[in-house]
C-alpha cells in the first residue's frame, strides 16, 4: 500500500507537466502568429505611407487649374511693355514732330514717321550721318537734351522735297529738338520720281490721316507711312496704340481719308 502511492503521484505530476508544456506551446504559437500578423499589417501600412509620400511631391508640382506658366489676364506681353515704356517717356506728339521735320526741308512733305528708341534709331540701316550743321548723330552721341539713354524716345521722320528727294530727320521726342538731319543719297532717279508723284497724289495730310484713325480707335499715334496697299491704292498706314498697349494699323485712303483696312496686333 505504501509503495503504490508514490507511483500515482509521480504519474500525476508527469501528466501535469505535459499539459503545462502544451499550454505554453499554444501561447507561444499564438504570440508568434499575432506578431506575424502585426508585422504584415505594419508592412502594409508602411507601404501605403511610402506611396502617399511619393504622391505628395507630384501633386504639389503639377500645374494649377489656371496654369502657373500662362500669362494672367492683366499681364502684358514684351511688345506691349516696350510700347508702354516708349510712349510713357515721350513728350512730343506726332503732329509736333511732323511740323519740326517738315521745317528741316524747304517745301518738304512728310512721307514717313515712326516713334523709336534711340538705340533702334541708331540701328536703322537708313540712319543718317551727322548733318552739316554738326548736330549730334543718333548713333549714341548725346542729344541736345544731354540724354544718351538707349531707350530714350526719338521720332524718325522721312521728308520729301518737291523733286522727290528724301531727307531723314531724327527728333528728340522729349525736348522736340532736331538730333540730326541729312539727305538720303541712296535714291535713284526713278525712286525720286515715284516719291514726287506720291506726295502730289496725296490729298490727305498725315495729320488728317491720324485723326481719321483715332476717330475709329482712340489712342496714341506712333507711326505714319505713305505707301501703296495690296490693291495699289495710295494710303497712309497709321499705327495707333490703345490704353491696353496693343497696336492697331489703319489704312487711310490718301485721296479721301476713308478707312479701307485695319488690323490689330495683340502681342
Amino acid at each position: 500500500m505504501t509503495c503504490d502511492s508514490p507511483s500515482k503521484n509521480t504519474g500525476f505530476l508527469r501528466a501535469h507537466r505535459v499539459r503545462a508544456a502544451g499550454v505554453a506551446c499554444v501561447v507561444v504559437t499564438a504570440a508568434l502568429l499575432t506578431g506575424c500578423g502585426q508585422d504584415s499589417g505594419s508592412t502594409s501600412a508602411s507601404t501605403k505611407t511610402s506611396e502617399a509620400a511619393r504622391a505628395v511631391p507630384e501633386a504639389t508640382t503639377s500645374p494649377s487649374p489656371t496654369g502657373s506658366e500662362s500669362a494672367s489676364p492683366g499681364q502684358m506681353t514684351e511688345d506691349q511693355q516696350e510700347r508702354k515704356d516708349l510712349i510713357s517717356a515721350t513728350k512730343v506728339t506726332y503732329d509736333k514732330a511732323i511740323t519740326t521735320a517738315e521745317g528741316e526741308v524747304k517745301g518738304g512733305k512728310l512721307v514717313d514717321l515712326e516713334l523709336k528708341t534711340a538705340e533702334d534709331a541708331a540701328d536703322d540701316d537708313e540712319s543718317p550721318s551727322p548733318s552739316p550743321t554738326g548736330s549730334p548723330s543718333p548713333t549714341g552721341s548725346p542729344s541736345p537734351t544731354g540724354s544718351a539713354a538707349a531707350g530714350a524716345p526719338q521720332w524718325v521722320a522721312t521728308v520729301a522735297a518737291k523733286t522727290g528727294t528724301k531727307h531723314k530727320v531724327h527728333i528728340d521726342a522729349v525736348s522736340g529738338k532736331v538730333v540730326s538731319s541729312s539727305e538720303d543719297t541712296d535714291q535713284s532717279t526713278s525712286d525720286k520720281a515715284k516719291t514726287a508723284k506720291r506726295i502730289t497724289q496725296a490729298k490727305q495730310t498725315p495729320q488728317q490721316a491720324a485723326k481719321a484713325a483715332t476717330a475709329k480707335q482712340q489712342g496714341t499715334v506712333t507711326a505714319l507711312d505713305l505707301d501703296d496697299n495690296d490693291q495699289g491704292t495710295l494710303v497712309w498706314k497709321t499705327d495707333v496704340v490703345t490704353k491696353d498697349w496693343k497696336k492697331t494699323t489703319f489704312d487711310i485712303d490718301a485721296s479721301n481719308g476713308s478707312v479701307t483696312h485695319q488690323e490689330t496686333d495683340n502681342d
